[in-house]
């Protein structure tokens, strides 16, 4: 029998009106720390008024104490992989161990350019020669030949978990040989096409005699009470986030992209991504409410009793 789905929460790192009450990241990291939550993520972005991930780390680190923390994902070539590698231990020390590493190539050539990267390294063996440097760090090699490694030893050994964030079948398979798990995203909520790129990733990590792989997928969302409400805040959070990509596509991905309905439906839509072999879904909020993260976690409470 499967276990029982876990679901994760995303904080709104990305909304636009993020910064207009102090405390916003805080309360939603400690609303989702005392909730039945099985993560808590947040992703990367250069050129957007987002906090800095590895910043970002460090407090929500401080402000939880039980809750794993996932990133969702960071873009390697976008740092010095030693320094990389370092910020990264440090959370998993501050954090008890509870830190695992979401990775991707991006999708922005902006971003590489704002970090002042090099958009040629934009590729799956690039990231993956990122991380197998990071792991040496972690291992206690001494990459740099200074009179000691640099540390500190992450508490998990050999490091942190790696998730990779891809979703192409040649992609999947280049991972198989280095990530630990598959951080998939699904704009559509179709279930077939999820449970083929699980089928995938466990046939690829299967082929290379690796563990079977954690298979995670994650979608926006938005709740109302049957008013319609909750499609044009997708629809909004969408034309804000995606400001990379002409307006007219984005209008049109919005109508079928993401989830927006009831409680009652969003249950439905997770046990469908369960029947499709996610292990976890992680949501991705498309407003800065946090009483979303409450009505959520009574949805999550009730998933896990019947599971």
């Amino acid at each position: 029998m499967q276990p029982a789905l876990q679901v994760g929460m995303t904080l709104p790192v990305m909304e636009p009106d993020l910064w207009e009450a102090p405390d916003t990241l805080e309360r939603w990291a400690r609303a989702i720390d005392e909730g039945p939550f099985s993560s808590l993520c947040f992703g990367e972005r250069m050129a957007f008024d987002n906090p800095h991930a590895l910043t970002l780390l460090g407090a929500v680190a401080a402000w939880t104490t039980r809750v794993p923390l996932v990133t969702t994902v960071l873009v390697p070539q976008l740092h010095d992989p030693v320094t990389l590698a370092k910020a990264l231990a440090t959370a998993d020390r501050l954090s008890g161990g509870r830190l695992t590493v979401g990775v991707g190539v991006g999708g922005r050539e902006e971003d590489y350019r704002a970090a002042g990267a090099d958009p040629a390294t934009q590729t799956m063996q690039q990231m993956a020669d990122r991380v197998a440097l990071m792991r040496r760090v972690w291992a206690g090699e001494d990459v740099t030949g200074a009179t000691l490694p640099v540390g500190p030893a992450p508490v998990q050994a050999g490091g942190p978990p790696v998730h990779v964030g891809t979703m192409g079948p040649r992609t999947v398979r280049h991972a198989a040989r280095w990530a630990d798990g598959l951080a998939g995203v699904t704009l559509d909520l179709d279930p077939t096409a999820v449970a083929g790129l699980f089928d995938l990733a466990r046939d690829a990590w299967g082929e290379v005699g690796r563990p079977a792989p954690h298979l995670a997928t994650s979608f926006w969302f938005a709740l109302d009470d049957g008013d319609g409400s909750a499609r044009a805040q997708v629809h909004r959070h969408l034309r804000h986030y995606m400001n990379w990509l002409p307006v007219e596509l984005v209008d049109a991905m919005a109508p079928t992209t993401g989830f927006a309905g009831t409680l009652d439906e969003l249950r439905e839509t997770l046990l469908r991504m369960a029947d499709a072999g996610a292990h976890e879904v992680q949501l991705i909020p498309t407003g800065s409410d946090v009483a979303q993260v409450e009505r959520v976690a009574e949805l999550v409470s009730g998933l896990a009793s019947t599971a």
